[in-house]
């Protein structure tokens, strides 16, 4: 794949992966993205995961010919771009590393690197000439490492960014870039929204024309459109109206509930009503619509005295990525000592700018004729009414 007549794409893609870092269901697979600059001097951009070195080598191979590459450049030390740097070097040892303090730090912690390698270390926005390429390394620590830095080519202004603007999916799959995109940044990246605004905030002074990240679509066309929704994203602003209703249910009756809130809300002119069942739909996919609507709903039984483990799964994944600027509601069940609405509530007390609904739902096991009206008013409240 050519980006420009200088750049070219060796990455692969990679359909044999079922769960991403472990936990994220990836029906489409993964694309693990490399690339290679063409000029006086040659620079690979990242490796790729450990089990596509060949691949990888061949594609670095058809690309440079009788070339071979003066600098291979580290951004991001995750193994799933960083597994093949001592496998590059064994086939290319006269190439210099490039990267930062921490990169040679982590790098050394994966590898035992022959001593002769030749390592380049450079600082926040240093610059290399390639002869008429001129990179300038711009550190991006905690996006979503500290070791992060992304690389801007002011000759073709590209911006190589690493793991930013990257999503789920392998290449040879046709998907929509936002929902993927989304589940991707908010799971992985969710954490370090005041990072990547600082990083926006240095993108938006330069002249970028196309954006290389390690995963996902080469990025050539409408490029506000996925820069604003990384500013949506990382700084925690709702991206649309709508209600999100998170609930587990044991014996049916809170789901009951659920259905019932659903529809008067519904009947109430809300926009748009998600139901997630925390027990069985992916629980990457509700923590995404919990971040992508505005209001949230929070539906569980008493639990051992305590919330049902979904549910308390669930919370800690919106608090640990800094869940803030959303309305949420409360909904509980319990037969003889209901306490899921406080202790639910509990766990969002360090939580920022989170407005909770002034009616709470309490059901003694059964909806009852007063546990509806209180729904009802529920729905009313979550809509304006």
């Amino acid at each position: 794949m050519e980006i420009t007549n200088s750049i070219k794409y060796v990455g692969v893609n990679d359909h044999d992966v079922d769960l991403f870092e472990g936990q994220y269901i990836v029906p489409n697979g993964m694309a693990y993205n490399s690339y290679v600059i063409l000029d006086e001097k040659v620079a690979v951009m990242d490796t790729v995961d450990i089990n596509f070195k060949d691949e990888w080598l061949a594609n670095i191979a058809d690309v440079l010919g009788d070339r071979k590459p003066d600098y291979l450049i580290v951004q991001h030390m995750e193994p799933d771009h960083s597994a093949n740097i001592k496998n590059f070097l064994e086939v290319y040892p006269d190439a210099t590393v490039v990267g930062n303090v921490k990169t040679f730090t982590m790098m050394d912690q994966f590898f035992q690197l022959d001593p002769a390698v030749k390592r380049l270390v450079v600082k926040n926005n240093e610059t290399l000439e390639l002869g008429n390429h001129v990179l300038t390394f711009v550190f991006a620590p905690m996006v979503h490492w500290p070791e992060v830095m992304v690389t801007y080519d002011s000759t073709d202004k590209v911006l190589f960014s690493a793991d930013g603007f990257g999503k789920f999916g392998a290449l040879d799959v046709d998907e929509d870039w936002d929902c993927e995109a989304r589940r991707y940044y908010i799971g992985i990246v969710g954490k370090y929204g005041a990072q990547v605004q600082k990083l926006l905030k240095v993108a938006a002074t330069l002249d970028i024309q196309i954006i290389c990240p390690l995963h996902g679509p080469i990025l050539t066309e409408d490029l506000g459109h996925y820069i604003e929704k990384y500013d949506i994203w990382s700084s925690y602003r709702p991206e649309n109206e709508g209600v999100m209703i998170a609930y587990t249910s044991v014996y049916g009756n809170t789901k009951k509930a659920v259905e019932r809130l659903a529809e008067q809300l519904k009947a109430n002119g809300c926009p748009k009503v998600v139901v997630s069942d925390l027990a069985r739909d992916d629980m990457a996919e509700c923590v995404e619509d919990a971040f992508r609507y505005d209001r949230l709903v929070l539906a569980t039984t008493t639990y051992n005295g305590d919330i049902f483990p979904f549910m308390k799964t669930f919370i800690d994944h919106l608090t640990e990525r800094s869940y803030q600027n959303r309305t949420i509601a409360f909904v509980e069940n319990g037969t003889w000592a209901a306490t899921a609405n406080r202790i639910m509530a509990k766990m969002f007390e360090k939580s920022k700018n989170i407005t909770v609904a002034e009616t709470s739902v309490t059901i003694k096991s059964a909806l009852n004729e007063e546990s509806c009206a209180a729904i009802d008013q529920l729905a009313k409240e979550l809509c304006g009414k």
